[in-house]
């Protein structure tokens, strides 16, 4: 009996086991690459190439001592400003020191002195002195440096290659280290060019409301082209392949998918690219982010717009 009971307990069991439903089983869930979207946008657009400009005076007068001998006086200082013809040395010759007083003495009447007066043969001011009261100098030495201010100019660095794109024009936007901002006006070219780098100097004139020093390097903007109106996106945007000879975007075609669209970009600025083909309408909805390294055609999830 007890056997017959345990078999009785196991078909009861089986039969149970048999009846009841198999759980279906979970579909995984697919796959969607995180991405965010832009739209096309129509503003206007230019390309430009930024180089540098350095502060520069052109005109500099050098004193020079007419006589050997031995400095008086000198009334000089720097950033002192100084007239054409004004005094600013005396030199008294060795000669001079030796036997000026002699001739004094045996005649009263004759005034010898043997100072030299040394003139400014510029006006401006004073930016180097070499030589100061008391020192002995040869003929012909360096004293002082004198600048023109009235001659101070930018230098632009302009490769040759760019000079079609200033040709017909008469200023130039600059940007001074500290934000402030001037307009350059093209005052000529230097004559000669740098062989290395074979770019050539040219002259940008500034009314600047404060005085600015030299050497000082400016950033100067050279448009090459400038569209008023036109279609671009950001540069994250338009993807390329490793010889940059094919573009494209990724355009959503539905709210989970997006497909492979190619391109033909025209100028670009440093955060956006012109888009001349195909044409997209402002609710195209374009991978922005998310989209390196994606299929032909990939699921998405927008996170945002």
């Amino acid at each position: 009996m007890k056997h017959l009971f345990t078999y009785s307990v196991l078909l009861v069991l089986l039969a149970a086991c048999h009846n009841k439903e198999a759980a279906p089983e979970e579909e995984p869930a697919e796959a969607r690459t995180p991405v965010t979207v832009t739209s096309i946008s129509n503003e206007p657009m230019e390309d430009d190439v930024e180089l540098n400009a350095t502060s520069a005076f052109l005109q500099k007068w050098i004193v020079r001592a007419n006589a050997t001998g031995y400095l008086q006086s000198a009334d000089v200082r720097l950033n002192k400003y100084v007239n054409n013809g004004q005094v600013l040395y005396t030199v008294k010759t060795k000669e001079a020191q030796s036997i000026g007083n002699t001739i004094n003495v045996l005649d009263s009447t004759f005034k010898f002195t043997g100072v030299n007066s040394i003139r400014a043969n510029g006006g401006g001011f004073i930016s180097q002195i070499n030589h100061q009261s008391g020192d002995y100098v040869q003929d012909g030495d360096q004293l002082a440096v004198i600048t023109d201010t009235k001659s101070f100019v930018f230098l632009l660095d302009l490769p040759y290659e760019l000079r079609p794109f200033i040709l017909n024009k008469k200023s130039l936007d600059m940007v001074l280290p500290d934000g402030e901002k001037l307009t350059g006006i093209i005052g000529g070219n230097m004559p000669s060019m740098d062989a290395a780098s074979q770019t050539q100097n040219i002259i940008l004139k500034v009314n600047a409301t404060h005085a600015l020093p030299e050497n000082l390097i400016a950033k100067v903007k050279v448009v090459k082209s400038f569209k008023g109106n036109t279609a671009s996106l950001p540069k994250a945007a338009v993807l390329t392949d490793e010889t940059q000879t094919e573009f494209w975007v990724m355009k959503m075609f539905n709210d989970s998918a997006a497909a492979k669209v190619p391109v033909k970009k025209g100028i670009e600025t440093t955060d956006r690219v012109e888009i001349l083909s195909p044409a997209f309408t402002p609710t195209d909805r374009i991978l922005v982010t998310g989209n390196y390294g994606l299929a032909d055609t990939a699921k998405v999830q927008i996170i945002k717009e």
